[in-house]
């Protein structure tokens, strides 16, 4: 009998304890995942003659990786400072990758970046494109903080679709249409 009164009393008793403890400040509660991956998607577009990238990484693991690399503090849900988030985004994600058509590297220009649930986007293109058979990538995105970091690119050609993957420590891939 005892047993069970004990059992009583901590069930009942604990929970009352732990709320009038709770401070009422709330944060959001971060669940880590358990594996590491970015998606980049390359469009080309036909009619404006030019490859439309996008970068899609956790936004978590993308704000420890720009912390440690630039050691700066970084808050790319709510940036107090706008411009210097997009700078960072920039620096990382052109340090990191690269990408050539038809054996010619492309030069690639920022256009942003966004927040949207639990991954950042940074959008880039590439203009004076006017048709592309082979596509090369160089994608090392996050290889500075996880050993077993995957990285999945999508190309898109006139309609036809192509991906492929890279798994840590690869970092060149490409696609032929």
């Amino acid at each position: 009998m005892a047993s069970w009164i004990n059992k009583w009393l901590f069930v009942a008793v604990i929970p009352l304890c732990l709320s009038a403890n709770r401070k009422e400040e709330v944060r959001e509660i971060v669940i880590p995942h358990p594996f590491h991956v970015s998606v980049v998607e390359v469009n080309h577009n036909g009619a404006e003659k030019s490859l439309e990238i996008s970068c899609k990484i956790f936004t978590d693991d993308f704000e420890k990786a720009l912390a440690q690399n630039y050691k700066a503090k970084v808050d790319l849900v709510n940036p107090p400072d706008r411009k210097a988030m997009d700078s960072v985004v920039k620096k990382y994600i052109m340090s990191h990758f690269s990408i050539s058509a038809d054996g010619k590297p492309l030069t690639i220009t920022y256009v942003g970046f966004e927040h949207d649930n639990e991954a950042v986007y940074g959008y880039f293109e590439v203009d004076n494109i006017a048709s592309v058979k082979k596509v090369s990538l160089h994608n090392n995105l996050m290889y500075d903080l996880f050993n077993d970091q995957v990285n999945l690119m999508h190309v898109i050609v006139a309609g036809n679709r192509k991906s492929t993957k890279l798994d840590y420590p690869e970092t060149e891939a490409s696609v032929s249409f």
